[in-house]
């Protein structure tokens, strides 16, 4: 499926909000991605994600509709060779291959872009589809830490993958 990766726009809000309200993608994120998801809650991730430059946070968009989004961010002090990566796609467009896709464009900006090392992601210990998609990617499980995350009342696994340059 085609999709492309830009810069978030304001007038991406109720697709955002639309496509982000959704508890089997809330459940797999950081509490800063709240569910349910209000239009007060895009409002504040479009500014938020416009907000550096060089953006390095952008929609994913497929058919002129942003269905998800990903983005880089780069580390600092000792970890200032590092950069995360995080991801999130619509229901509706999962199993298209988009997300390995658009990690590896977003591994090629993030190197090309940014003086760091390596990419890492950090998936839920249950995310078995995120895990797939970041070893179809190229990335390599460096580390669990067991019960390390506390989602929704529930203790979760982290597993951090990582890419070198």
């Amino acid at each position: 499926m085609d999709f492309t990766l830009r810069p978030w726009e304001i007038n991406d809000l109720d697709s955002l909000v639309e496509q982000a309200n959704n508890i089997k993608i809330a459940k797999f994120m950081t509490d800063g991605f709240p569910y349910p998801y209000t239009p007060e809650n895009g409002k504040a991730f479009i500014e938020f994600a416009t907000k550096d430059t060089p953006v390095h946070i952008f929609a994913i968009v497929v058919n002129g509709k942003a269905v998800g989004g990903i983005g880089i961010h780069p580390q600092a002090d000792i970890h200032r060779r590092n950069a995360e990566l995080g991801y999130w796609l619509s229901e509706a467009h999962w199993g298209n291959g988009i997300i390995t896709k658009a990690i590896k464009e977003m591994v090629d900006f993030a190197f090309k872009t940014y003086d760091i090392n390596r990419v890492f992601a950090r998936p839920f210990g249950t995310n078995k589809a995120s895990q797939r998609v970041l070893e179809k990617s190229g990335f390599i499980l460096e580390g669990q830490f067991e019960k390390a995350l506390l989602k929704n009342g529930e203790f979760e696994d982290e597993l951090i993958y990582a890419i070198r340059r």
